[in-house]
């Protein structure tokens, strides 16, 4: 069966303004990604503890809420959500820091039914890392097993990311396994710089070299 030539040149043009509508999008959401990034870094990096970061979490959290409703079905936008929970929680201590945390593991699971590998596996490690900063029974959900698997999953599939090592090194550091942290720690401090995330990447490794002075103290 043949189409007529307005026909198919029709369809020609709506390809085309679909694919530049997609590109638009995929330029839009990866722009407010890097914002919130962004934001998470200064939050975290620049604000003292106290207060006022406990306040600039509450209200990037409820923007990274937003980005989820306007991308359903983003695994991306989920596990930003539950990072910046998991920050707030932090910041904010007590019961309430409690309910952050089991919010941002629905966030990370749900990521992880949809693309595991989203964000280089980052999923994997904020739930590891989740696992291990979150008390234990009876008062939390918080894993030492599940937290160890999680992680070494994270290096399987980021072998070489600041994250997955470092947090992988302060695990190994906090179950006194200091020998076996210092290799992660050193990878962590050698990762390649993330474009567009350096005030990220200048206080990740400030964190890499006060660990690692930690771990060489311990090992004397």
């Amino acid at each position: 069966m043949k189409f007529p030539r307005f026909l198919m040149a029709s369809i020609a043009v709506l390809a085309v303004f679909s694919a530049r509508a997609s590109a638009a999008d995929d330029a839009a959401f990866n722009a407010e990604l890097l914002s919130i990034q962004q934001a998470w870094a200064k939050v975290n990096y620049e604000i003292p503890a106290g207060d006022a970061r406990e306040r600039a979490f509450e209200q990037l959290e409820k923007r990274a809420e937003q980005f989820v409703q306007q991308h359903p079905g983003s695994a991306e936008a989920l596990i930003w959500e539950a990072i910046i929970e998991s920050s707030y929680a932090g910041a904010k201590g007590g019961l309430g820091a409690l309910g952050l945390a089991k919010e941002a593991r629905g966030n990370l699971e749900a990521a992880m039914k949809i693309d595991p590998n989203a964000l280089d596996g980052s999923a994997y490690t904020s739930l590891g890392t989740l696992y291990y900063k979150v008390p234990g029974f009876p008062v939390g959900f918080g894993d030492h097993d599940k937290a160890r698997k999680l992680l070494k999953k994270a290096l399987e599939i980021n072998p070489n990311g600041i994250d997955p090592n470092y947090f992988y090194a302060e695990f190994l550091f906090e179950q006194g396994e200091y020998a076996q942290a210092l290799p992660y720690l050193d990878k962590a401090a050698k990762a390649a710089p993330r474009p567009g995330r350096e005030a990220a990447d200048k206080g990740r490794r400030a964190e890499i070299a006060a660990l690692t002075s930690k771990v060489k103290k311990e090992l004397g």
